[in-house]
């Protein structure tokens, strides 16, 4: 094949030399605009992961990058005056211009055609070649030019950050955390060479134009930069290779993702490798690594496919569907640490101790996690084990195991729970007239002897045409009292859980079918008439809502002030609100079921205004030392909907009014909506209600294991776990957790206690491979 790499950056090289090595008859050119072994940039990092694929790949480059590389295992942080230092953390660390250089040495050693001082303004410019490499960058020309092909999507991020170097030398990935009259900035520091460190200064966008950085020249800002972490240089510079920039060099990051990575333009199929697919902020430093896995992974294809012309358009989609999977969980991790430092100010540094505030930013992308921090290093997580028991009011030995912080207890209000996991609400839809009967019993007093601090009952309706199907719970008359007092009564004398009730009006998405008949379909006989915030039906087939008028306000609002007299009096610790997931209160909230002109339309305050007369009303009779929450959708994942900045905004309006804790879920609002599914994917949510309205939170959604939960709460991205699914495969899922980290002192239920050491001893043996 005739093969054309534009861009000599590492993609573009490293693709170049591997298919040369794999196939010496190839005619390859790499045409790069710089002059020869002459290029820009400070240091570069990929993870030792990259550096084991490169030898596999190419031992002659990879030894000779290895010998360059500074490698670390250290990561330092800086913050409110203390030093904190974790290691097991293995990063590579080299200059971009030595890394490029070693390329650009193998590739003629292998007979690669190095072009350089060539501008190539477009792929057309090559008509013999089979295979265009598209690897100019992120401003690549080649895609810009079929941009309806590629359908880039490009967002410029908020902070500003400015790309320096320094003669200091550091011996671990330093982060320094420096707080200003307008705001906070952080320096990103690593050496990548015997002589130099990268210094990254970033900020946002409000602290750099308060500071008057715009205004600024280049020197004048690497000497504000110079006096701002005057201290961690210690009398060393800053250097800047960015003299070719106008002003004051300070630059916005460019997140991109594209739709299609290749094209055929007429004569040569056209690929997109490296920044001119995809970019992966410098927050976890994946931008270099993702270049060259691109290029392993297309070189890989053509190997197993065969090296001919006619294998190019198998070859290329076979690589675009292996990389779009890899670069979306890489892009994802980097989304995450780069919105940790863009709020790191607003969320975290004023309030979080230093402790807490070393575990967020270590676990700052979700990819490392408790127990990944456990082998990386033990004894650094197990003093912030220590240091979080201590927070929760538990005594501590220094040399022993305590309590990780899922198990640790929690206090609201007057009622604490004995660890922080609750079985969220889930429906069972096996109820008659609402009573919480045998089923129940047996279902949720399982869960409670299972090991949960909190137990919730699936969501109960204030009246009978509240109810989602007629096989919901209900709590509006006082023959359903007997039932909740039963199962309340068994959970205080036979567990250390506590009970709480959900109450909830399902609103339009009332009157269906049991789940197990037909989720969401209208029931065909024995149905009720169902109101909502508007005349808008749930789904096309569905019955249409009655718009409330102020009648059907008084009426609901006394509905839900009579449950919750009636829940007062099962001896239930914990009264939940629902707010959420389209059902009645849901409604109001969200624009895209609300569209009244009215008092309860329009504004953030008007669609709260009844769900907050509502809450107010429940609050005042409910008793004043036990807590009681609210769940919100916090995003409805639909374009016109509600978004977290939405959620932020009701969130507080609940505060203000009350509510003890904000149980974070999203969804369920509207069927077109289209979730952002993910790793935690509704913890975000938690996060910024928690840490930017000052409000506790419960975090829901594919939360599945111990080392899920112990890395939220340990990093203060919630108080509480909500589990839902899990606990329905496994009624003592929190017990089984325990073991499955070794965490013995967890006590079971007296009368299986026989089977807990034969629990942990078979899983011993199976740790052990016996």
């Amino acid at each position: 094949m005739r093969i054309v790499c534009i861009g000599g950056g590492p993609a573009g090289l490293y693709f170049a030399l591997l298919m040369k090595k794999l196939h010496p008859a190839h005619e390859i050119k790499v045409v790069e605009r710089n002059r020869p072994y002459d290029t820009f940039g400070w240091g570069v990092v990929f993870s030792d992961a990259t550096m084991v694929s490169m030898l596999q790949w190419d031992r002659d480059s990879a030894e000779e990058i290895r010998q360059s590389f500074n490698h670390w295992d250290d990561i330092e942080v800086l913050f409110k005056g203390t030093r904190q230092r974790t290691s097991g953390h293995g990063f590579v660390g080299i200059g971009r211009k030595k890394l490029l250089n070693i390329l650009q040495r193998r590739c003629e050693a292998l007979g690669v055609d190095l072009v350089f001082e060539t501008e190539a303004d477009s792929d057309l410019d090559f008509p013999d070649a089979d295979l265009v490499i598209a690897s100019d960058g992120v401003n690549s020309r080649i895609r810009n030019r079929y941009a309806e092909v590629f359908q880039p999507d490009m967002v410029t991020r908020p902070n500003r950050f400015i790309w320096l170097g320094t003669n200091k030398l550091f011996d671990a990935f330093t982060f320094d955390f420096r707080r200003t009259d307008h705001g906070w900035f952080q320096a990103h520091i690593y050496k990548f060479d015997e002589n130099t460190s990268t210094f990254i200064v970033e900020t946002t966008e409000e602290a750099y134009q308060a500071h008057g950085l715009g205004d600024m020249e280049q020197d004048a800002s690497i000497a504000f930069c110079e006096n701002l972490f005057a201290d961690v240089l210690d009398g060393a510079s800053l250097m800047t290779n960015a003299r070719h920039l106008r002003g004051s060099a300070w630059l916005n990051f460019h997140r991109l993702i594209c739709g299609t990575w290749s094209h055929f333009n007429g004569q040569s199929h056209v690929v997109l490798m490296g920044d001119a697919a995809h970019t992966a902020h410098f927050a976890i430093g994946s931008g270099t690594k993702l270049a060259i896995d691109d290029a392993i992974e297309l070189a890989n294809q053509f190997n197993k496919a065969g090296h001919g012309a006619q294998s190019i358009s198998a070859v290329l989609k076979t690589y675009e569907d292996i990389r779009r999977v890899d670069v979306a969980r890489i892009q994802n991790a980097a989304r995450n640490a780069m919105e940790w430092f863009e709020v790191v100010g607003a969320r975290y540094a004023d309030t979080f101790e230093p402790e807490q505030f070393m575990y967020s930013m270590l676990t700052r992308s979700q990819r490392i996690s408790h127990e990944n921090l456990r082998l990386r290093d033990k004894t650094w997580l197990e003093g912030y084990e220590h240091w979080f028991a201590r927070q929760a009011g538990l005594t501590v030995t220094e040399n022993e195991r305590c309590l990780p912080p899922m198990f640790t207890p929690y206090t609201v209000r007057g009622t604490t729970l004995a660890n922080r996991i609750v079985v969220s609400p889930m429906a069972m839809y096996s109820a008659t007239d609402g009573i919480l009967d045998d089923f129940h019993m047996v279902h949720l007093g399982a869960r409670a002897l299972g090991g949960a601090g909190l137990v919730f009952a699936e969501m109960t309706c204030v009246s009978p045409d509240a109810r989602i199907t007629p096989g919901c719970l209900g709590l509006w008359e006082e023959s359903q009292l007997a039932g909740w007092q039963r199962f309340v009564d068994f959970t205080h004398g036979h567990s250390d859980a506590k009970v709480g009730i959900q109450l909830g009006h399902a609103g339009r998405k009332g009157a269906t079918k049991r789940a197990w008949d037909g989720i969401d379909q209208p029931l065909e006989e024995g149905g009720w008439p169902l109101i909502s915030a508007s005349t808008l039906p749930y789904l096309p087939g569905s019955a249409v809502p009655k718009a409330m008028d102020r009648a059907d306000m008084d009426r609901v609002l006394a509905d839900f002030v009579r449950s919750t007299e009636l829940a007062a009096r099962t001896g239930a610790d914990w009264l939940e609100l629902h707010c959420a997931h389209g059902y009645l209160l849901s409604s109001f909230l969200s624009p895209l079921t609300n569209i009244r002109d009215d008092a309860y339309g329009g504004s953030h305050e008007n669609r709260a205004r009844f769900p907050l007369d509502v809450f107010k009303a429940v609050r005042a009779v409910w008793p004043a030392d036990k807590p009681i929450s609210v769940r919100l959708s916090c995003h409805d994942w639909t374009e016109g909907g509600n978004t977290a900045d939405d959620a932020a905004i009701f969130a507080r309006m609940f505060k203000e009014a009350g509510a003890d804790v904000i149980d974070c879920s999203s969804g369920q609002v509207s069927k077109a909506e289209k979730p952002v599914y993910g790793r935690l994917f509704q913890t975000p949510f938690s996060d910024r209600i928690r840490n930017e309205v000052g409000i506790p939170t419960i975090a829901v959604g594919a939360i599945s294991e111990a080392d899920h939960a112990n890395s939220i709460i340990s990093a203060g991205r919630a108080d509480l776990c909500a589990v839902a699914r899990p606990h329905l495969a496994d009624a003592a899922w929190v017990l089984h957790e325990a073991a499955k980290i070794g965490l013995k002192s967890v006590d079971w239920p007296r009368q299986y206690q026989s089977a807990k050491s034969q629990y942990e001893a078979n899983l011993d043996r199976a740790s052990a491979g016996k």
